[in-house]
């Protein structure tokens, strides 16, 4: 059986991380207020993170992956009354991820 091209766990942290940032800018937007330009980087960096670390060719997987894990529970937990949740799991996703990855090849 051939082994996948894509990493299931990174592009499902991926598609749930920018799933968050859509939800979080209508919701912002839905208050008539103005979304934090910190939070929103935080997403869009873990977003562009976790879319380079699906692809089990690219080097450098496990750091970008435990880096996208650390910024997505931060912001989880900072937001864990309300959209926090889905963004944890996100976090867990990217490092169940690079917990899977072996060798000195895969990093």
């Amino acid at each position: 059986m051939p082994r996948r091209r894509v990493d299931l766990l990174a592009a499902g942290a991926c598609l749930l991380t920018l799933v968050m940032l859509v939800a979080y800018l209508r919701l912002i937007h839905a208050q008539d207020g103005s979304p934090a330009a910190w939070a929103v980087a935080v997403l869009l960096v873990a977003a562009a993170g976790t879319a380079y670390a699906t692809s089990r060719r690219a080097s450098h997987r496990r750091p970008v992956l435990v880096a996208c894990s650390v910024l997505l529970v931060g912001l989880g937990l900072l937001a864990i009354l309300t959209i926090g949740l889905p963004i944890v799991l996100a976090g867990l996703l990217c490092l169940a991820a690079a917990a899977r990855l072996t060798g000195p090849a895969s990093g």
